[in-house]
């Protein structure tokens, strides 16, 4: 039996730059972070010739083709797996719809894991270039490529995707005071809206060709990783890291919100306007937008006014985590 541990994510700034339609004409970057919330993938074989897979629902088919979970279904096509394998899936949120990379989490650990299962060692790069190769390529999903990197490797990261087609990771270099200033700074709430990342990223994915409104607010976002590069490098000399780095995710949001129809409602709209008059210096909706989580960056002696203000909406606490998709039982090294 296999175990693999797969970190959600956080991303900054820089979304929607990694998606090929925009960065094959114009190179992209985002800044995100792996945080403490996993996606769990457990393979194990079986001595029978079917395939279980247990997920939100419980499939048992004979042949791969019959599975119906289709990031599943191209992963074991892949990597050539047949069956005799059961696949068991657990998560710290729910798997769809958060904004915290879930989907391609999933994707990674279980590429991670099939690959351990048939007795192979492959790298973060590997791992995330085959992710989305599943995902954009094959599923034809309408997302970019930052997800799947952020997963396999972890930490923070800046993630630049170019016209050639190559994908160049950077980690971030992090002082401890900058880390500890901003782990007590950022809060996540979850708005209680469920919505379906696809639809809102289909309409950007249209919305993109080269020379229209959307990519030239594209264009807009990648300077702005390199403005949050600098905040998080700053040395303690330079003064408070959490205005600066609020502004700038306000700012982002700005424009993410002019992406698509659906990336923020009047509903979204109010909840932020709440927090921002209760004190947060800014914040966005991750992921794609239209419900999820929203980060929010708060000065620590505004936050009690914050949560009193977004009392009907759960707090998510979190941290950062150096790693990325990781081994973390296998039975055949005990």
């Amino acid at each position: 039996m296999l175990i693999t541990q797969t970190p959600l994510r956080i991303s900054f700034v820089g979304g929607g730059t990694d998606m090929p339609d925009f960065y094959l004409d114009h190179a992209g970057a985002v800044v995100s972070t792996a945080i403490d919330k996993y996606i769990y993938v457990i393979v194990k074989e079986r001595f029978d010739s079917d395939i279980y897979i247990n997920y939100s629902k419980k499939e048992i088919v004979s042949d791969v083709d019959a599975i119906e979970h289709d990031i599943v279904r191209e992963c074991m096509r892949k990597l050539e797996v047949d069956g005799g394998v059961e696949i068991t899936f657990l998560a710290d949120i729910p798997s769809r719809g958060t904004g915290l990379g879930s989907s391609s989490s999933v994707t990674v650990g279980l590429l991670n894991a099939l690959h351990a299962y048939k007795g192979e060692l492959v790298d973060a790069e590997h791992l995330a270039r085959e992710a989305c190769e599943v995902e954009i390529d094959i599923l034809r999903h309408p997302i970019g490529k930052q997800d799947q990197y952020i997963a396999a490797y972890g930490n923070f990261r800046h993630i630049e995707f170019r016209q050639d087609d190559r994908v160049d990771v950077t980690a971030v270099r992090v002082s401890p005071e900058a880390r500890r200033s901003l782990s007590r700074s950022l809060l996540l709430f979850y708005t209680g809206i469920e919505r379906k990342a696809n639809a809102v990223l289909a309409e950007q994915k249209q919305n993109i060709p080269e020379r229209s409104e959307y990519f030239l607010l594209l264009k807009k976002l990648v300077p702005r990783t390199l403005e949050l590069l600098d905040e998080l490098n700053r040395t303690p000399t330079r003064g408070p890291l959490i205005e600066e780095f609020g502004t700038i995710l306000h700012d982002g949001w700005l424009l993410k919100r002019q992406f698509a129809s659906k990336v923020s409602n009047s509903q979204i709209d109010a909840m932020y306007e709440t927090a921002l008059e209760a004190g947060a210096i800014g914040g966005k909706l991750l992921g794609a937008g239209g419900g999820g989580f929203l980060l929010l960056c708060v000065p620590i002696d505004r936050q009690e006014r914050v949560r009193e203000a977004l009392g009907h909406l759960r707090e998510f606490p979190f941290d950062f985590v150096q790693d990325g998709s990781k081994m973390v039982f296998n039975i055949r090294q005990a």
